[in-house]
């Protein structure tokens, strides 16, 4: 699946009635199994971006299409900052609930199971969402969303509240799933190693609503090593030094 935008413009109405432009002329492609990564100040569109995607909001000028088609509710798979697991519901109970909202989607306990299985959280099928660690909570948000079915992942900083040791094996953990899916992914996030570690592309977002594309140099599949090689520590100091112009 190729996710398509085109000249897409977005803004918001103000407390004081100002109209304020988020995303203006946005063009951007991400093609079938790629994983692209959006970087950029806070301010200057990246969730906004995502909630376009998803059908959430809608663009007052230009196209977003997947595969050609007009990007409708339910078209992709979208994963939020936070994993919203609904607290009086057991694991599996959460990660069942696409199954119940979505329209001709039927998941059986023995695929949820499975997959728990996979992602190390079989015996905590019937736990609740209060029992488990921060990073054990995303694992069953990231399996829920995949559950949707949907080729195109849109994931907003998904691990942006863990500690650094638990977001380390979080990134290995989904580049591990990633590649086996083979699945579209534009992930969100703060983190410029994180960044150039999970990403083969970048997209650097500017506060005069440009867009720089950025290709990352390292070889698949990343492995461990790689969060301290110096190519990767080369180019999150390129990344640096672009954002640090754009604060100038």
């Amino acid at each position: 699946m190729t996710l398509e935008l085109k000249d897409v413009c977005y803004s918001f109405v103000n407390e004081k009635k100002e109209r304020n432009q988020v995303v203006a002329g946005l063009n951007l492609t991400v093609c079938q199994g790629e994983f692209v990564s959006m970087i950029g100040k806070s301010g200057t569109g990246k969730s906004t971006i995502l909630r376009l995607i998803t059908g959430l909001l809608h663009p007052e000028k230009g196209t977003i299409s997947v595969n050609g088609k007009s990007v409708e509710l339910g078209d992709v798979g979208y994963m939020p900052q936070r994993d919203l697991l609904l607290p009086w519901r057991t694991i599996i109970d959460n990660i069942m609930i696409a199954g119940e909202v979505q329209k001709g989607l039927t998941i059986t306990k023995e695929k949820a199971r499975g997959w728990l299985d996979r992602v190390g959280l079989l015996e905590y099928e019937n736990a609740l969402p209060k029992e488990l660690s921060g990073g054990m909570r995303q694992r069953a948000a990231f399996v829920r969303t995949l559950l949707t079915g949907k080729e195109i992942l849109l994931l907003d900083e998904p691990f942006g509240a863990l500690d650094a040791l638990t977001k380390k094996e979080m990134q290995t953990w989904l580049l591990s799933i990633w590649q086996e899916l083979d699945q579209t992914v534009l992930f969100i996030t703060h983190d410029l190693e994180e960044a150039v570690y999970m990403s083969d592309r970048i997209v650097l977002l500017s506060s005069n609503r440009s867009l720089e594309e950025i290709s990352v140099d390292l070889p698949r599949p990343r492995t461990k090593e790689m969060q301290h090689s110096t190519e990767l520590v080369r180019q999150r100091q390129e990344l640096e030094k672009k954002i640090a112009y754009d604060y100038g």
